[in-house]
């Protein structure tokens, strides 16, 4: 940390070594703390200046591994306490404070700027100010819930703290968080004018930031407005959380209950909640996930460092379905020409539709302006033939899920394209191996599993097969990075790591559903668990079709254990293919209802307890992924984990399913598993190699 002065204003610049990120660890904030004691009683400054010498980066935050170290509610507390004591000195100095903010504030970063008088952003597009701590469980906690509510308001305030979804600096200006957008060029000389102009009007400032009118005012000034707008959050939180996560209904708590208080009195009850939610284990579990999402977020390929991987700037898309079309647009977003191929005219405009219709979203909710979204659909263009692919960098193939259709495909376009350009597959769960098995150069082949909707799910799984190179390894990984995605990189095998776990779980609920079950209980059970949906529900959004497809390439590459329920056969054979039918387990309408008919097949009578159910949906999960690691098709449980997360929705809450694996205890799942195999005797339960040598030597998943 610097400080320094010149032209008569004090500057502190932040830039922790050895890192490429401010954080405010205890030490930081000490040093942050002598330099304002010492400015105290300073009145001859025009101001002070704070900023960041890292680039796109002002303060990312606190330390989360202090944070993930508090087990005791009273140092919790201290330690809240300490921090927004700091940032009371910030708040009370008597010369104008200006937060200099060129990239990423967040947490206790944006509790920083908060705390002084003005804030100044830049056009910069890595500028992120939020409060994202609801997503590690637990709330802000120097200072935020008193301060941004009397700089936006309570609606603006909630909305950001309730979410932890940070905005962008446009946004910020919109709604008062800063008060001026200058360009990177000339920061220093815009910052020094801005604050001679603040210090000759006195270096005062009214709050909030951007005064209401109207219904506005009345829902954030008065009481029965404010009222309104609590129920309404608690509303939205509640559908959004379904219960599961704490610490927004606790946030909302904390500022509904303090936003008349004074700051003393506020701020107590803030650093009692945050210490009262940051020793559970939700908050524990949740900053485990978040360090999977970071280290997945930059994953790399050890021994590949001297490799410079291809930049993409050119892709073919073959096959323009949802997949297809939702891929292009997704490529397109992220600034990537397109050639999109289909068969027929009316499939391209299927794949363009559905391609303009995640723009048209994002219009609506006034993430982009139309010219912009113009600009990015136009990027995407058709073609019954391989015009365009030959300066195609990658051919991302999503054409129907059919080993004979896709190897054809991979021949003809190895045919029209250049010797550098990568073939990777969409597949979900056909051997891409024997896909390469076609191409001249097997090296440039690789699998590159996005999962449904595209746009919207950050999971994609890069599949190597034993002929891909380091080189197409690299490029693929870097290249779904550049996607905004989360890459695992997974070997080639039936199903690879997400579908394989997944059929497992809802084959067995197919297996619960015929002994007697019904399709709305067993839904509510794996809900109440956490999953997002059901795995009725889920079977009818994927179409049922291709879970027994999926079902029927796991049986013949993995065995009997995969072997579809009767209930997915009957159904996939009455065409009750789901959504797209608009019916399967349920049907779908203006108000969706339980398929009465397809109940009715059930023949078994034996309905089990809610526990069995549960036990048996989440315990062959388990045992499957035990195989998978067992196997080496990935190289560890944080892959399993991270994979389950962020491509099934398995709750984060648990910390992924192998988290949880270890919180009921190996020997209990073991135990467990036996008992079942001994009673069922088809294999489907019988306990992995890998699940019984972690029993033998008294180890867990994690540890």
């Amino acid at each position: 940390m610097e400080y320094k002065e010149e032209f008569n204003i004090a500057y502190i610049t932040f830039d922790q070594p050895d890192s490429k990120v401010n954080v405010l660890n205890a030490a930081a904030l000490l040093e942050f703390e002598k330099i304002l004691d010492q400015l105290k009683n300073n009145s001859s400054l025009k101001g002070l200046v704070i900023g960041s010498a890292k680039k796109d980066i002002f303060i990312a935050g606190a330390d989360i591994k202090e944070i993930e170290n508090i087990t005791d509610v009273t140092d919790g507390k201290a330690k809240s306490q300490a921090g927004q004591g700091i940032m009371d000195k910030l708040e009370d100095l008597s010369i104008p404070t200006v937060a200099v903010i060129d990239g990423a504030a967040l947490g206790g970063g944006c509790e920083l700027a908060l705390a002084c008088r003005w804030r100044i952003a830049t056009f910069n597009e890595k500028v992120r100010i939020g409060l994202p701590e609801v997503n590690l469980g637990i709330i802000p906690g120097f200072g935020g819930t008193y301060r941004l509510p009397r700089l936006l308001g309570l609606q603006g305030a909630l909305k950001i703290i309730l979410s932890g979804t940070p905005v962008d600096s446009k946004t910020a200006l919109k709604t008062g968080l800063v008060d001026r957008l200058y360009p990177q060029a000339g920061l220093s000389d815009h910052v020094r004018a801005f604050v001679d102009e603040i210090s000759r009007a006195s270096g005062e400032r009214t709050y909030p930031a951007i005064v209401k009118r109207g219904l506005d005012a009345f829902l954030d000034h008065n009481f029965f407005g404010r009222n309104v707008v609590c129920k309404k959050s608690k509303e939205q939180v509640l559908k959004a959380t379904k219960g599961f996560y704490p610490a927004p209904l606790r946030a909302l708590e904390v500022v509904q209950k303090t936003s008349r208080c004074g700051r003393s009195i506020a701020l107590d009850m803030e650093s009692s909640i945050f210490a009262q939610l940051v020793v559970t284990e939700i908050s524990k579990n949740l900053v485990k996930v978040f360090y999977l999402s970071e280290k997945f977020r930059k994953l790399s390929v050890p021994g590949t460092e001297n490799i410079t991987p291809m930049v993409v700037a050119k892709a073919g898309v073959l096959g323009a379905g949802i997949m297809g079309g939702g891929i292009a647009q997704l490529l397109s977003h992220r600034g990537v020409w397109v050639r999109l191929k289909d068969i027929s005219y009316d499939a391209i405009a299927k794949g363009l539709k559905a391609a303009f219709e995640v723009y048209a979203q994002s219009l609506k909710r006034k993430r982009m302006r139309p010219a912009e979204a113009a600009a990015k659909m136009a990027m995407i263009s058709g073609t019954l033939d391989y015009s365009g692919f030959a300066n195609a960098d990658i051919v991302i193939e999503a054409v129907l899920e059919n080993m004979e259709i896709k190897k054809k495909v991979f021949a003809e376009v190895s045919l029209n394209v250049s010797a550098k350009t990568i073939f990777a597959s969409n597949t979900s769960s056909l051997s891409v191996t024997e896909m390469a098995g076609v191409m001249g150069d097997p090296s440039r082949v690789i699998g590159f599993h996005f999962f449904n909707p595209v746009h919207r799910m950050p999971l994609i799984e890069v599949i190597t097969t034993p002929q891909t190179s380091k080189e197409t390894l690299v490029a693929t990984l870097e290249f779904a990075k550049r996607l905004g995605k989360t890459p695992i990189i997974v070997k080639d095998s039936p199903g690879f790591l997400v579908n394989r776990i997944l059929l497992a779980y809802i084959n067995e609920a197919g297996r619960l559903l015929q002994e007697g079950g019904t399709i709305e209980h067993l839904d509510k059970i794996a809900t109440d668990f956490g999953m997002p949906m059901g795995p009725f529900t889920l079977s009818d959004e994927v179409g049922l079709d291709v879970g027994v497809k999926v079902l029927h390439v796991l049986e013949s590459g993995l065995g009997a254990r995969f072997k579809s329920c009767t209930i997915f056969d009957e159904a996939f054979h009455l065409k009750l293919l789901g959504k797209k039918s608009g019916k399967g387990f349920y049907i779908h309408g203006a108000e969706r209802q339980v398929n009465r008919h397809l109940q009715a097949l059930v023949k078994g009578r034996s309905r089990v307890s809610d526990r069995e159910a549960l036990t048996r949906m989440t315990h062959v999960m388990i045992n499957e992924a035990a195989r998978i690691l067992q196997e080496g098709i990935v190289e560890g449980a944080d892959t399993v984990d991270v994979g389950m997360v962020m491509g099934t929705g398995f709750p984060a809450f648990r910390g992924g399913l192998l988290r949880y694996a270890d919180f009921l205890g190996i020997d209990q799942i073991v135990s467990d598993l036996e008992e079942l195999e001994n009673r069922f005797k088809d294999g489907r339960f019988k306990v992995a190699e890998y699940l019984l040598n972690l029993k033998a030597q008294g180890r867990q998943f994690f540890n």
